[in-house]
């Protein structure tokens, strides 16, 4: 049975496109965008992914990223049909004419009958291994005091990438006894850590064993052991 709610948005509701720079912006090591280049090739036929919210908001999605089938060019603006079904926006249906700016795309699937080949996405290096992180370093509150690899756990079942060994807690001046006693902690992948402190990049690639404390005098993470009680 369709809701009322939903008929109203069909019938009167509308969708924004997000400008996806800023999340990139504010998550650089998990939201990757392409790159100048690739962006400013796409041309007809080619297939882009957007990010579409609902306006007024859905109750089950936050937005819905669809790819979008390229059928004109114009400089900076694009136009296109929505090549996907959304799934909980019924202003917005497959086959929907959409306009756009290139600065929209966050993905790009290349036509097979392009005339040029497109340009080579630059190379980088992800970061979707596993690790054990207070949850304080998360929400941007904190930043890493303590990190160290231990021999990885056996990834969980049904995971797709491997725990990396590495384990943070955060700056622990001015947490409780029961904060630091007791932490709320996360298994997420190393580039969430990154994204709000990246600090201690440059020791990412430290053998199991290894353990730093951040002297907070300088910034600098000093090798230390591993504390037993850990």
């Amino acid at each position: 049975m369709v809701r009322l709610s939903d008929r109203l948005r069909g019938w009167f509701g509308r969708y924004e496109i997000e400008d996806p720079r800023p999340v990139a912006a504010d998550a650089p090591y998990s939201f990757y965008l392409p790159s100048a280049d690739q962006v400013s090739a796409v041309a007809v036929g080619d297939l882009v992914k957007l990010i579409f919210r609902s306006v007024p908001a859905s109750r089950e999605w936050d937005a819905e990223r669809m790819w979008v089938i390229v059928t004109a060019a114009d400089g900076p603006r694009l136009t296109g049909t929505l090549d996907n079904h959304p799934r909980d926006m019924p202003q917005l249906k497959a086959g929907d004419l959409v306009t756009f700016d290139r600065w929209h795309i966050i993905d790009i699937d290349w036509s097979a009958d392009r005339a040029a080949s497109p340009p080579l996405a630059p190379a980088r290096r992800e970061y979707w291994d596993r690790c054990y992180v207070d949850d304080q370093l998360l929400d941007g509150r904190l930043e890493v005091e303590y990190l160290y690899r231990e021999e990885p756990d056996p990834a969980p079942e049904g995971h797709a990438y491997p725990d990396s060994g590495w384990r943070f807690r955060c700056d622990t001046r001015g947490l409780s006894d029961a904060e630091y006693d007791d932490p709320s902690f996360s298994y997420i992948a190393l580039a969430k850590v990154l994204n709000g402190d990246d600090s201690w990049l440059h020791l990412i690639d430290e053998p199991v064993g290894s353990a730093f404390l951040r002297d907070w005098s300088t910034g600098e993470f000093v090798p230390t052991e591993i504390r037993s009680s850990e």
